[in-house]
């Protein structure tokens, strides 16, 4: 059988031939990249030489590059465009795709190698990227077992199997409770308050569903969000809060309950095999910030700021309701409702004031704009490219000296066999090999609002920052410039991967950027100054609210990878007990977070879910370099691209970061954009 994905790829840039490709390659492909994989380590370790950097070290970096190539097409299109089939293909290949990991993780022969090139380090005059490759090396190896024994190393594959199978019946379980949860209103007066364009897009989500005539409302973020924010039947937001709390978690065959339990356990397992304390113990090793302890005193020192400020805004917010006619008692399905009433009452604002100038077409040049004057970037639209779905878009990315820099792929429409949320991918990562730069294929993938017959998409204002929050990740991507693909672009520690991403969000509340993309769709006008201001002013509207919501978060992560949590046998009444400090409102029976918790369950966010607001600390901080120094300032620009963006993880995070700004962060540039120091 002729199979597209082991050929090399006969496309624009080599660009994925999707088009070409069909479901029952991936199976076969898989298996002979791993084979392929296993004779590029064999030459390896039967190499007669003294083993030295370039003929060990360099040469498993260069290994299993038609693995890399084949999974990252199947995984991405398990995440952006999956099916049973998929999903069936992806549970057969992540058991070989874990089993050769560990053949090569716990290969005594490789390992006696790079330990000989790594204990005779001093004298081999490596650069910076280099010292970095072998000491990455040598730790990968010794953190997934080399040193085991050998019955200690099958139980180490046995744990890594079950593991990686847990995450794919997790993600498919919150998929499936995603798209069989839906709500469909057919009494008129039961859209009371919901926009316009949220009803039209209900009707046509009715239609789709061959329920014309009615009105369906989805657990996909571009129809629950509206839903809870401007729906005035309070029995119905009730119902959708139900439907999204529970996820996962009804008894049902989709529960997740047992999954976690299982998944926590094997961490633990996992962790004590390799001598460490903790999941959390072994994933902060590796991280900047080092370990829980100091994880838990970051996440309490921004809570003893945060949690006075949002009891504060929680008891107003209750006050505001009662004077409309609400409850007297605030429950969970009424902040959003309530929050965007009173932000309309204290800045005259509010998303559909502010959607008609964030067209997504504009938006999305804006972006571009903004990479434009600051690192001299172009994105061309081409149509040469094959894409895994109508709705993709591609674009060739220039530099300033019109040099080819990477291939852009944008996917933003929320569907089927689409998962919830937004992310940057890569279908091809940045490295240089003999003289020539592989320049990278960089994707982003996010579920906005689609258009309807009488709107185009019109973003909220979170929207926008989340396109930006995305593009600034695929910066990070496209402007890689390292020698090795597994420390270039965001192969960079965790808590360091979102700082270009978050950094790049305080364009969009800036006059000297929206001037660039913010007209009004119908009529051209600028966005006006006075909506600027509005926006700046109520910036840090709830803030101390979503603040502690993200610090309940980090610590609910932490908490499940803990030693304690290996014992756990209720997740209900565990996920309450860690999170009864930063619980502003009393708990909802029967809903949860952590069944369709995916980033830490599914995703790699397990003991990183801190990494948000770490590196909303070096954003702030990052900021306030640029606005001393104007915000489009080439000069400060380029500072950020050579020591952040270009470097990727060249070098530990810290030093690059003391490159860019001259000293290390301040936490207390976080504290005062949210206005939290002063209070």
């Amino acid at each position: 059988m002729n199979n597209p994905l082991l050929e090399p790829f006969n496309t624009p840039f080599g660009t994925a031939p999707f088009q070409e490709i069909e479901n029952n390659h991936f199976f076969s492909a898989i298996k002979a990249a791993i084979d392929a994989g296993k004779e590029e380590v064999k030459k390896i370790t039967q190499n007669a030489g003294v083993p030295d950097f370039e003929n060990t070290i360099e040469a498993l970096e260069r290994s299993g590059e038609l693995v890399n190539s084949v999974s990252g097409i199947f995984f991405n299109l398990n995440s952006a465009e999956t099916s049973d089939e998929i999903q069936r293909i992806a549970r057969d290949i992540s058991p070989l795709l874990s089993e050769y990991s560990n053949d090569i993780m716990l290969d005594e022969a490789l390992f006696n190698r790079i330990k000989m090139v790594y204990e005779n380090r001093k004298g081999l005059l490596l650069s910076p990227e280099e010292t970095t490759l072998l000491d990455k090396t040598y730790k990968s190896f010794v953190r997934n077992g080399a040193n085991l024994s050998e019955e200690q190393k099958l139980h180490l594959r046995e744990i890594d199997k079950k593991l990686s199978e847990l995450s794919l019946v997790f993600g498919e379980n919150v998929l499936k409770e995603s798209n069989d949860s839906i709500l469909e209103i057919t009494q008129e007066h039961d859209l009371a308050g919901l926009p316009d364009h949220v009803v039209e897009t209900a009707a046509m989500e009715a239609k789709e569903k061959g329920k014309e005539g009615s009105w369906i409302f989805t657990l996909q973020f571009p129809s629950y969000i509206p839903f809870m924010t401007y729906a005035d039947n309070r029995a119905l937001r009730e119902k959708m809060f139900r439907a999204y709390g529970s996820k996962a978690y009804k008894g049902n065959e989709n529960d997740n309950q047992e999954i976690i339990l299982q998944k926590v356990r094997f961490r633990q397992e996992r962790a004590q095999l390799l001598g460490y304390s903790s999941h959390a113990d072994f994933v902060l090793e590796e991280r900047m910030a080092e370990s829980p302890d100091k994880v838990m005193d970051f996440l309490d020192n921004l809570l003893s700021y945060a949690k006075p400020v949002a009891e504060r805004e929680m008891a107003e917010l209750t006050n505001y309701a009662r004077a409309q006619g609400g409850p007297e008692t605030l429950a969970k399905w009424d902040i959003a409702y309530y929050s965007e009433k009173l932000k309309m009452e204290k800045y005259a604002i509010d998303d559909e004031m502010l959607k008609p100038f964030f067209k997504l077409e504009n938006v999305i040049a804006g972006a571009f704009q903004v990479a434009e004057k600051l690192y001299g970037l172009k994105f061309e639209p081409i149509d040469n490219v094959q894409v895994y779905h109508p709705d993709v878009k591609v674009y060739e990315v220039k530099d300033e000296l019109n040099r080819h820099t990477a291939v852009f792929y944008a996917d933003f429409f929320p569907r089927q066999g689409k998962r919830n949320g937004a992310w940057m991918t890569s279908f091809r990562g940045q490295k240089k090999i003999k003289g020539a730069d592989i320049r990278p294929h960089i994707s982003i993938v996010c579920n906005f609002t689609k258009p309807t017959t009488s709107k185009p998409s019109l973003l909220t204002f979170n929207e926008v920052t989340t396109l930006f929050h995305e593009f600034g990740h695929a910066l990070h991507g496209i402007l890689a410039d390292g020698k090795y693909e597994s420390l270039s672009g965001t192969s960079v520690y965790w808590d360091f991967v979102e700082l270009p991403s978050q950094v790049l969000e305080n364009w969009v509340y800036e006059k000297e950027s929206l001037d660039l993309f913010a007209t009004h769709y119908q009529t051209g006008e600028a966005i006006p100054e006075a909506l600027i201001k509005k926006i700046k002013a109520s910036a840090n509207f709830m803030g101390g609210y979503q603040t502690v919501r993200q610090v309940g978060l980090a610590r609910l992560d932490m908490g499940w990878h803990i030693k304690e949590a290996a014992s756990v046998t209720d997740v209900g009444q565990y996920e309450k007990q860690l999170q009864k400090d930063t619980e502003l409102l009393p708990s909802v029976e029967g809903t949860g977070t952590s069944c369709s918790f995916s980033h830490i369950f599914q995703g790699g966010y397990a003991s990183g879910y801190y990494s948000y607001k770490w590196a909303e600390v070096l954003d702030a901080d990052a900021f306030e370099f640029f606005q001393e120094k104007g915000i489009f300032n080439r000069d400060t620009a380029d500072l950020f691209k050579k020591h952040v963006l270009s470097a990727g993880g060249s070098e530990h995070p810290m030093e690059l970061y003391r490159r860019f700004r001259g000293k290390e962060p301040s936490p207390e540039a976080l504290l005062r954009r949210t206005g939290m120091l002063q209070s």
